[in-house]
């Protein structure tokens, strides 16, 4: 059985709800939640000055996120459902990032997202005459680093130690140790590394 603040198990069927005719894509418990959460971080949290990391981790721990003590989240985050949003050790949500969480999304430990990146759990069945939402989830490896204003897409695998260039747009896995740029992200060499001691 699912938990109750599981998201992506809460999603309505479109072909009863009919969002596109106005319809929620969610039940009112989930909507509301998300509501409060909504004013409680943009009254508390998101304008808070950047060394305030404990601060924020509290108020996201308190909505259901599991964030090591260790984890920073900047400023000007969105997180959109914190139950899905899972942070390791030293992982980094830098300032500006979107974390539209409609399935989970897990950073690994050292794994860091640069400043206004956008981490995209949620889209749409194309091909289903009621649009249908569809949620996959999204993990970001141990030392992977998502840079600036780079689009992840849902059910996307970023493998340890792997880069997502500045602006690239990743719609499949990313293999570890690997440079990844542009849109659609391609891999342009595989990157040096050594764990540090």
């Amino acid at each position: 059985m699912n938990h109750p603040l599981e998201s992506s198990s809460a999603i309505l069927r479109a072909s009863e709800a009919k969002p596109s005719n106005g319809g929620p894509s969610f039940p009112l418990w989930h909507r509301l939640y998300r509501a409060l959460w909504a004013c409680v971080w943009l009254g508390l949290g998101q304008w808070t000055p950047a060394p305030l990391h404990s601060w924020r981790r509290l108020l996201l721990i308190s909505f259901g996120a599991k964030i090591d003590r260790t984890a920073k989240v900047y400023p000007n985050v969105t997180v959109w459902y914190p139950p899905h949003l899972s942070m390791d050790a030293y992982s980094t949500l830098g300032p500006g990032v979107v974390c539209y969480c409609m399935a989970p999304i897990h950073l690994e430990p050292f794994a860091l997202v640069s400043q206004r990146a956008h981490l995209c759990a949620g889209t749409h069945d194309i091909d289903d005459s009621d649009f249908q939402l569809q949620a996959r989830p999204i993990t970001i490896g141990s030392r992977a680093w998502v840079a600036a204003e780079a689009f992840v897409g849902p059910g996307v695998s970023i493998g340890n130690g792997a880069v997502l260039g500045a602006r690239a747009v990743a719609m499949k896995r990313l293999e570890p140790w690997t440079v990844y740029a542009g849109n659609p992200a391609r891999p342009l060499r595989q990157r040096i590394h050594a764990e540090p001691e």
